[in-house]
């Protein structure tokens, strides 16, 4: 039987969808080109903008059309279908079976069903979820000569942000067992990956109050027991050291939670790559107190500015949401300044959109759309001249590079990524896919660096 995959939103449901992909392959199913030649059809959603639910239900009315002239099985699973639950299916009658985030475990009484010839409805019938079930993590699956791999670490968040829908989909923080992640850590090492990126929707807020007594060390966090995210960081940090993997990366931070000790950490372990994603959304104190963000933007560049000077020549990167309710041209001046100050890589941009749910749907003082999008194109082009001062700044410094693959407009160049989450290309065979490499930044297309070759080995 053959399935095909339709992947949308973070990197949480991209590692969440290769759980899937591997309890499928170890069932014998094989991948299909595309949906049109499937048995069964996955939709991994999203919820987090009414944009990503729009696309999922124009996809989901061309599989409905795709259904009248052939039959296969129509899955929908993540935090969309975790949102409106069995009402899909009322809404768009193509839809066979609708999975939550927190009701995975049923996944492979659906692959069963189907593998048996049991109807839709019939193993529909069968399969029981239960009123509160408990998140459990999946395994990873890698795919050949896939030399990155991202690895969860918690689920679910406590922060409410007033404009956010994830803790409603994705329910409250939950936090893996060290040991476990230290075994996928092997695991991914005995398959040659060499960089790894630690998954959360805030991996700041990591808590495991289980045993440690297994693990290196053998103790827990200081003073209360509590094993936090310093402390994980610290582990992984010295359990790679033997392994392939060179670099680590992690996402996503909230400023609030984001320590001293964690940047500590980071500066004292070069295992971490010199990059930082971290979500300002706002530069105003007031937009930023009705977002519920629990920061100030003093906070927040104070918070930058440590982080540089712990480690120099980081990149920063992050989210900015413009057009909140009451939203006045200050605040959005004060957005550009705090823009200014700290001069982001790249940026995550987008206005708001209501989510029904969210403590922001009903506020007053909606922006008009023009507005917000007026306010966004200044945002925008802001983030593109600082983005291209800092790469025209980096142009002549010689960088190591993990080789990722072949460059999709020359087969003869290759596809390579500095630690601080920079694109270079550069010539060269594909034997290199996989290793580690120093480079020359020689110059800038668009905002991808070029490098004339490899810089031969010290």
């Amino acid at each position: 039987m053959t399935y095909f995959f339709e992947t949308y939103g973070c990197q949480m449901n991209t590692a969440e969808s290769a759980a899937m992909n591997l309890v499928l392959r170890e069932r014998g199913w094989t991948g299909a080109e595309d949906g049109e030649k499937a048995d069964l059809v996955i939709l991994n959603t999203c919820s987090v903008r009414a944009t990503a639910e729009k696309r999922i239900l124009g996809r989901l009315a061309l599989y409905g059309a795709m259904k009248k002239k052939r039959f296969f099985t129509l899955l929908v699973a993540g935090c969309m279908a975790q949102r409106l639950g069995e009402a899909l299916k009322d809404k768009i009658k193509a839809v066979d079976y609708v999975m939550g985030t927190d009701a995975r475990s049923v996944f492979p009484l659906i692959l069963e069903g189907l593998e048996q010839g049991v109807s839709v409805e019939q193993g529909a019938s069968r399969i029981k979820i239960e009123e509160k079930p408990v998140f459990s993590f999946s395994s990873f699956h890698l795919e050949e000569g896939q030399f990155r791999a991202f690895i969860p670490i918690m689920h679910g968040c406590n922060n409410f942000c007033s404009y956010c829908i994830v803790p409603y989909v994705r329910g409250r923080e939950v936090s893996r067992d060290p040991g476990a992640i230290l075994r996928e850590i092997d695991l991914l090492a005995e398959r040659g990956v060499r960089e790894i990126t630690l998954l959360g929707q805030n991996v700041n807020s990591y808590r495991w109050e289980g045993d440690t007594a297994g693990l290196p060390g053998g103790s827990s966090g200081p003073g209360n027991g509590e094993f936090g995210f310093p402390e994980l960081l610290e582990l992984i940090a010295r359990w790679v050291e033997n392994t392939s993997i060179r670099w680590i990366r992690f996402l996503s931070s909230h400023p609030k939670d984001l320590s001293s000790r964690v940047i500590r950490v980071m500066a004292e372990h070069p295992a971490f790559c010199r990059h930082l994603h971290l979500c300002v959304q706002h530069g105003s104190n007031a937009v930023l107190a009705a977002m519920n963000r629990r920061y100030t933007r003093e906070q927040y560049l104070g918070l930058a500015a440590e982080i540089r000077e712990a480690m120099p020549g980081i990149s920063l990167s992050t989210d900015i949401l413009i057009g909140f309710p009451g939203e006045t041209d200050e605040d959005l001046e004060q957005t550009l300044d705090l823009m200014e100050r700290v001069k982001f890589l790249y940026a995550y941009m987008y206005h708001f959109n209501p989510r029904e749910g969210t403590a922001a749907f009903d506020l007053p003082g909606r922006i008009g759309e023009d507005i917000k999008r007026d306010r966004l194109s200044r945002i925008i082009a802001l983030q593109k001249r600082h983005t291209v001062e800092l790469l025209k700044g980096r142009i002549g410094s010689r960088e190591k590079v993990l080789v990722e693959g072949i460059s999709r407009k020359n087969a003869d160049e290759l596809i390579t990524r500095t630690e601080r989450d920079e694109m270079v290309v550069v010539p060269g065979p594909p034997s290199l896919i996989g290793s580690f490499r120093e480079v020359t930044l020689v110059s800038l297309r668009g905002n991808t660096f070029r490098a004339g070759s490899f810089n031969p080995a010290d």
